[in-house]
């Protein structure tokens, strides 16, 4: 298992006072969209999500000052970013794509593949601590972060405002709480589908993109059993969510060995379980917004949604050659949700159609969710 952060850390970042919310928090929620869930010791409140949207931009929040948040999950791109893998703020490779940050208020768990990050305050102190890859580099530099913004007057009254009965307002607990309330917010539900299906326009949608949704739904191509419900995704919790439905699923993308092997650097849930049943399994993301977040997998190593269908289509990814070749098709831990099927040119164009409908032009230029910084 790599660890990310210290289990230590993480509690006592994780520890923090009862703040009553500074003004009531209104989600606005369109029909079919159910509230979610905010943990009880981080309520919302308009100054915390402001705050948290200045964090998110704010290189400081990095060891040397040359990247924040936003650096590899980009608003243009549905908060993913245009690289096949990160780059840490030290010039470090990152092993994994950054995920889409849609919707994320809705996840059961967060990451491709670590059971352990059930909320976003979790997983905000991966990149600023962690050091298997260095992302932000915050490691040990705790004191200087907190300093850097103390020493910014504006700061000081957002922080104030946004923990009003905290002892001291900017500490590493109320930094990561502000994210977690900022990112709660990047709630994404205004693209062509949701105006079909939500908002009942019968002109939303194509009927390419109508056609490509019957296909969607069905059992002959089964994308809906890992990317169904409001999200696309199937693993959603919200606030009224009596169950927590989280799954794991390898879908053939690597067998290096003929035996299930991924490659080394990043065998999914495996590297958490050490279950050898775990190799290649990782979260099947949301789909929503999905044309816009290329290139695609835990790796980024399928560069068009084309190729997406590609693989699917074939039952997994045969690599003829190189350091990882392999019959992904027969890999012994594939999903048997992952059985191949055939499209005709013009199923396949339909398809592609509907993915596109599921882009949120609105979610992707909201001013609510830009940067706040404009000289940057």
């Amino acid at each position: 298992m790599r660890p990310l952060v210290s289990f230590a850390l993480a509690l006592v970042l994780l520890g923090c006072a009862d703040d009553a919310p500074a003004e009531p928090w209104a989600w606005n929620l369109p029909p079919g969209f159910p509230t979610p869930r905010v943990p009880a010791d981080n309520p919302m409140s308009a100054a915390k999500v402001e705050l948290g949207r200045r964090l998110f931009y704010d290189r400081r929040l990095s060891d040397n000052g040359t990247q924040a948040c936003a650096s590899c999950h980009v608003q243009a791109h549905a908060f993913a970013e245009a690289r096949t893998t990160s780059l840490g703020s030290t010039g470090q490779a990152h092993f994994r794509n950054a995920m889409s940050l849609t919707n994320v208020a809705y996840n059961v768990r967060q990451t491709w593949a670590n059971p352990a990050l059930v909320r976003l305050e979790q997983q905000a102190m991966v990149p600023m601590f962690g050091d298997h890859p260095v992302e932000l580099g915050l490691g040990g530099h705790e004191g200087e972060l907190i300093a850097r913004l103390a020493a910014d007057p504006d700061y000081v009254v957002r922080f104030g405002d946004a923990f009003p009965d905290a002892r001291q307002s900017i500490t590493l607990d109320t930094i990561v709480l502000a994210s977690g309330g900022f990112e709660r917010t990047l709630i994404s539900s205004d693209s062509p589908y949701d105006r079909y299906h939500f908002g009942g326009d019968a002109s939303a949608l194509s009927a390419d993109a109508l056609s490509g949704l019957a296909l969607f739904q069905s059992e002959r191509l089964g994308c809906a059993h890992c990317h169904g419900d409001f999200d696309f995704s199937a693993t959603t919790v919200h606030e009224s969510a009596t169950f927590e439905p989280f799954a794991y699923h390898n879908n053939g993308l690597y067998n290096l060995d003929g035996e299930g092997a991924y490659p080394a650097l990043d065998q999914g849930l495996f590297d958490v379980t050490h279950d050898p049943r775990d190799k290649g399994r990782f979260k099947a993301p949301t789909l929503r917004n999905i044309a816009l977040t290329a290139p695609y997998m835990h790796d980024g190593s399928l560069a068009t949604l084309d190729a997406v269908v590609d693989h699917y289509a074939a039952g997994g990814r045969v690599i003829v050659d190189g350091r990882n070749a392999g019959d992904g098709r027969m890999n012994p831990n594939k999903s048997e949700l992952v059985q191949g099927f055939s499209l005709t040119v013009d199923e396949r164009h339909a398809l592609l159609v509907f993915l596109d409908a599921l882009s949120d032009e609105a979610f992707v230029t909201d001013p609510r969710f830009a940067n706040p910084f404009p000289s940057e």
